[in-house]
């Protein structure tokens, strides 16, 4: 059973009215908006089509009096909408297509990450505004973030990283929450437990915490840079450790602040520390951090494609890391990683937009289709394609405009994972509200 059988709306949508009414008169099919926080309920996003009377009873559950719906998005047969007229005999349904619902399924995953993705984001960034003059307040909220994560992730059951296609953050935010994303799903796949996973959340969600003391122009160092800049570049990793301690985080947190630039061959810094003494948790957020720098970096001329940045870190920079963990994370993000162009055996461009864990050489592309509006670009999985494989990967700037114009590359690239949570148990986690 799904839980969410509708897309939610975007963030900043104005589609349809929203009305206040009491938990206890809501039906199945209501289009609802949760106002009491992302962290602060045990749903993976904050606006949705209620679906099943399970889904309710949790809502109920949370202590939540009221919450907003909007009769425009709901669904709801005539005898269950609140206080409505008896509606017209319904219009025999069309018949169904099953290219067209597939469609919409992967359309309403994609707006569901992207909201998560969004909600996280915007949580990140109150937090990062109270650090300075109100730390342990901010520590506390980064904490239950971290935790709210860890949550969600568990409720998703099967995983597979999920590229949106638009998700507004700033670079610093959103370059947090890619590692944060990353590192949860690394740290699963590696066993961590959920104790570990929330230290792990924690500490990559603040790893670059430090460079709030420094200007913007301190936040990124190139090779070239002077020995001045490098010193002050490197500075953040002790500002953040600072940080953390007046933020009271846990200690586990504050070694992944604090080792999150160290390296397997000791080449790292600030400490030069190596192999063991780096902490296992640090080791996981070094390699998502360092691969969305590859990506991701300040520099948009000097960014290498997902592919090219795994094979960075498998060839030059292969003794930064241990091995296993390397390979953990192509398990991860796969071979061909969420945002790579790619040219497949029958010749056709695609780009892929999601990995599943179990197949990494099979991911789910979209596909160009001369002719086609970019809106209704098809999607299709290698998974149920046997006879088609990736012959190589592109960069952006090597497509036909054609092809680019169609599936339009990330300049940013932004990660969240897409899962289907688990329907057996609908008691709240604690401490949801």
């Amino acid at each position: 059973m799904l839980w969410f059988a509708a897309p939610p709306v975007a963030p900043g949508s104005t589609e349809g009215t929203f009305e206040t009414i009491d938990v206890a008169r809501l039906r199945v099919g209501m289009f609802v908006r949760l106002d009491v926080g992302w962290m602060n309920h045990p749903f993976p996003v904050s606006q949705f089509r209620l679906s099943s009377p399970a889904q309710i009873d949790v809502l109920r559950s949370t202590g939540v009096q009221q919450v907003r719906w909007s009769p425009a998005l709901s669904h709801l047969a005539a005898e269950a909408a609140p206080e409505s007229p008896a509606a017209p005999t319904a219009p025999e349904p069309p018949k169904a297509d099953p290219a067209a619902d597939e469609l919409c399924r992967q359309r309403d995953a994609l707006a569901r990450c992207e909201q998560q993705f969004a909600e996280v984001a915007d949580a990140l960034r109150d937090i990062t505004r109270a650090v300075p003059a109100s730390p342990l307040l901010a520590g506390r909220q980064a904490d239950a973030l971290a935790h709210a994560l860890v949550r969600k992730l568990g409720d998703a059951g099967d995983t597979c990283v999920q590229l949106l296609a638009d998700a507004a953050a700033d670079d610093g935010t959103g370059h947090a929450v890619n590692v944060s994303v990353m590192s949860l799903l690394l740290g699963r796949a590696l066993g961590c437990s959920p104790a570990e996973l929330a230290e792990l959340a924690l500490g990559a969600l603040l790893h670059d915490v430090g460079k709030l003391e420094l200007p913007p122009e301190r936040w990124h160092a190139q090779p070239a840079s002077g020995a001045l800049h490098q010193s002050a570049y490197r500075s953040h990793v002790a500002l953040g450790v600072a940080q953390a301690r007046r933020m009271a985080l846990p200690r586990r947190a504050k070694l992944v602040i604090a080792q999150h630039h160290e390296r397997d061959d000791g080449q790292g810094f600030p400490m030069r520390a190596a192999g063991g003494r780096i902490d296992p948790l640090a080791r996981v957020v070094a390699i998502a951090n360092r691969y969305d720098n590859l990506c991701n970096g300040p520099w948009p001329g000097q960014a290498l494609t997902p592919h090219e940045a795994l094979a960075r870190l498998f060839g030059e920079e292969a003794a930064a890391f241990e091995r296993s963990l390397l390979e953990h994370f192509v398990r991860v993000v796969g071979v061909y990683p969420p945002g790579t162009a790619v040219q497949l055996s029958d010749d056709r461009y695609a780009l892929v937009v999601a990995v599943d864990p179990a197949r990494p050489l099979r991911p789910r592309l979209l596909l160009h289709e001369p002719g086609r509006p970019a809106t209704e670009a098809a999607f299709t999985e290698l998974a149920t394609q046997p006879r088609l494989s990736i012959r190589r990967s592109l960069r952006p700037e090597a497509l036909p405009p054609e092809v680019r114009r169609q599936l339009a590359p990330r300049s940013r690239l932004r990660y969240f994972w897409e899962g289907v949570p688990a329907p057996a148990d609908t008691t709240p986690p604690a401490g949801a509200m």
